[in-house]
C-alpha cells in the first residue's frame, strides 16, 4: 500500500461521476469550491491540506468546454502551490481531442494545445477514455494513462445474449475499436464507407459485410450531432438488419442529436458517463452504463504503483 494520502477532488464538469468514484473508493471527495468573479473570472478554493498527498483531480473537458478546461487548469495550478505530492488529471473526455492533426494549411492542432497547457499547469499525470485518436498520448510529456470504454459496452452486450451480431464500423477509422468489440461478444464485423464533404455532415457511400437477418451494433467513440449513427442504422436496415443498436463512450449530444435519435430505426443507444447528460436528453432509447469501477480501479492501481493494463488482460 502506498504511503502518500490519496485524495479526489473535481470541478463542476460531472460532479456526479466523481462522487461515483469516492463511493467506490469508499474515499469522500475533496472540499474545493469553484468560484466566479463578476466578470466571469473563475477562482478555485481548496479548503483542506493537501500537501505530500497523492492527488486525482476528476473533469472531463466536455460542454462547457472551455470553462471547464479552465477550472481543471487552475485547480491543478492551486494543488500545486498547495504542496501536493503528484496530481493526476482524470479526464474522461478529452476536449478538443478531433483537432489532432493539420487536415488544410493552416489549421490549429488543439490536441496538442490541450497537452500542453495541461502539463505546463503542473499535471504530473493524464488518465482518460477512448481518445479520438490514440496517437494523442504521443502529445504529452507526462504518463498518459488510455483506458478503453469497449468492455463496459461488451459486458452489457453479453447480458443481453443477443443472436447473429455483427458489429458496424461507421467508419474506416473506428475498425479497430469494431473488431475488438466483436471479438468480445463474438460477432462478425461489417464496415461503412462514408465520406465527409464538411464538419458534422456524412454521406454513405457504401457497407462492407454480411447484414441479412443480423442485430447490428454500431460503435464509435463519440456520439455528437447523431447525424452519422441515424443514417448509418437506416443504411443498415434497408441493407436487411433485423435491429440495430448503436453504442458509444462519450455521448457528446449537440444540435438535433437527441431528436436525430429518437427517430431514428435504433432500437437502443448504449453509452457511459463520461459526459453528464440533462435529464432532457435522457431519453427511452438511451441506456447509460458508468464508468466510475473502472476508473476507481485506474486510480487504486497508479496510487500504489500497479499495472493499469492489467485492467484489461
Amino acid at each position: 500500500m502506498s504511503s502518500k494520502e490519496l485524495k479526489i477532488f473535481c470541478g463542476n464538469a460531472n460532479r456526479d461521476l466523481a462522487g461515483e468514484i469516492c463511493e467506490y473508493l469508499s474515499v469522500p471527495l475533496g472540499e474545493s469550491k469553484v468560484l466566479r468573479f463578476q466578470d466571469g473570472e473563475i477562482s478555485i478554493a481548496i479548503n483542506e491540506s493537501v500537501r505530500g498527498a497523492d492527488i486525482f483531480v476528476v473533469q472531463p473537458t466536455c460542454a462547457p468546454t472551455n470553462d471547464n478546461i479552465m477550472e481543471l487548469l487552475i485547480m491543478i495550478d492551486a494543488l500545486k502551490r498547495a504542496s501536493a505530492r503528484r496530481i493526476t488529471a482524470v479526464m474522461p473526455y478529452y476536449g478538443y481531442a478531433r483537432q489532432e492533426r493539420k487536415a488544410r494549411a493552416r489549421d490549429p492542432i488543439t490536441a496538442k494545445l490541450m497537452a500542453n497547457v495541461i502539463t505546463t499547469a503542473g499535471a504530473d499525470r493524464v488518465v482518460t477514455m477512448d481518445l479520438h485518436a490514440p496517437a494523442i498520448q504521443g502529445f504529452f510529456d507526462i504518463p498518459v494513462d488510455h483506458l478503453p470504454g469497449v468492455p463496459i459496452l461488451a459486458e452489457y452486450f453479453r447480458e443481453k445474449e443477443l443472436a447473429d451480431l455483427v458489429v458496424v464500423s461507421p467508419d474506416l477509422g473506428g475498425v479497430t475499436r469494431a473488431r475488438s468489440l466483436a471479438e468480445r461478444i463474438g460477432a462478425s464485423i461489417a464496415i461503412i464507407d462514408k465520406r465527409r464533404p464538411e464538419p458534422n455532415v456524412s454521406e454513405i457511400m457504401h457497407v462492407i459485410g454480411e447484414l441479412e437477418g443480423k442485430n447490428a451494433i454500431m460503435i464509435d467513440d463519440i456520439i455528437d450531432t447523431a447525424g452519422t449513427i441515424a443514417q448509418g442504422a437506416r443504411a443498415l436496415r434497408e441493407r436487411g438488419a433485423k435491429e440495430v443498436y448503436a453504442c458509444c463512450t462519450h455521448a457528446v449530444l449537440s444540435g438535433r442529436a437527441i431528436e436525430r435519435l429518437a427517430d431514428s430505426v435504433i432500437n437502443e443507444v448504449v453509452v457511459t458517463n463520461t459526459i453528464p447528460l440533462s435529464e432532457d436528453k435522457r431519453i427511452d432509447k438511451l441506456k447509460v452504463l458508468s464508468v466510475a469501477p473502472l476508473l476507481g480501479e485506474a486510480i487504486v492501481r497508479i496510487h500504489e504503483d500497479l499495472s493499469v493494463s492489467k485492467l484489461f488482460s
